[in-house]
């Protein structure tokens, strides 16, 4: 839905925070936004208010947009400032975030554009009303290679290659066999403890979303991730939450992270 300003490069744009369910004056103009020329302020969209600010077209047309793209440092002050505005607004009312630079050329624009959309968006500030999103991420021990195993074992095998005794060979097959055998079960294991881990938590979230991993993980060097997923949950049964996940590591002995509470962007659906 986002619409580029497409005129002067003096003209105005208005750039769209997010779209919540609000009684009266959100009181939001002390919040910084994405620019120091105005401040940000609330648009009534029908029934539903959304969060926006005025700021300069010329700053965010594809050109410029593109180009800051590439500069990591400028793109993270701009995602820096867009969140904290919507995590203001989401810590007091049902909020659905809408994407990073989703700006109209001017009010009226916008208001229209989002009314049009205004069917989905209740239906996500009802399905995300009291919840917070909540990252689980486990990792596991890293397989090593066939070629990883004990010092003495690798010293054994470097003398038989220089003194093959009768049988060596088939040993040294067997060996690997033995080590690649063990290797897939400790895979099978990991994702059967991924499973578990997931399968407990969503029975307690509303929703989930079980995400791609990561490959290594960022414990160290020697684990790897095997669960990446993020799930709705009640503000209530937060506590609950807390004594599931020390539980399932006491249970399963997993590096098991947890992340949040955040505002419910997974589940907002495509607005």
């Amino acid at each position: 839905m986002t619409e580029r300003s497409t005129g002067p490069s003096e003209a105005n744009a208005t750039y769209v925070f997010a779209v919540c369910h609000t009684e009266g004056d959100p009181d939001v103009d002390r919040l910084a936004g994405v620019t120091q020329d105005e401040p940000v302020r609330s648009l009534g969209i029908g029934s539903l208010t959304a969060i926006v600010q005025t700021v300069r077209g010329a700053e965010f047309t594809d050109e410029v947009w593109q180009k800051r793209l590439t500069d990591e440092a400028e793109l993270e002050r701009y995602a820096r400032a867009h969140h904290e505005v919507v995590s203001a607004v989401a810590a007091r009312f049902p909020t659905v975030p809408l994407p990073l630079a989703t700006l109209y050329n001017g009010d009226e624009r916008a208001a229209l554009a989002l009314v049009s959309e205004s069917t989905r968006f209740r239906t996500a500030l009802t399905r995300i009303a009291h919840h917070a999103e909540w990252g689980i991420k486990v990792y596991a021990p890293v397989s090593r290679s066939a070629g990883d195993g004990p010092p003495e074992e690798r010293t054994a095998t470097a003398a038989d290659r220089t003194r093959p005794a009768p049988g060596a060979g088939r040993a040294y097959l067997e060996r690997k066999r033995n080590l690649q055998s063990q290797r897939e079960q400790r895979q099978t294991d990991a994702l059967r403890v991924a499973d578990a881990v997931d399968a407990d938590v969503s029975r307690l979230a509303t929703e989930s979303r079980r995400l791609r991993p990561h490959g290594s993980g960022a414990v160290d060097d020697r684990h790897v991730q095997v669960l990446n997923a993020t799930y709705l949950v009640a503000g209530h049964r937060a506590a609950e939450l807390d004594l599931l996940v020390a539980g399932l590591r006491k249970r399963t002995g997993a590096h098991i992270e947890v992340s949040g509470p955040w505002v419910p962007y997974s589940f907002v659906g495509e607005v």
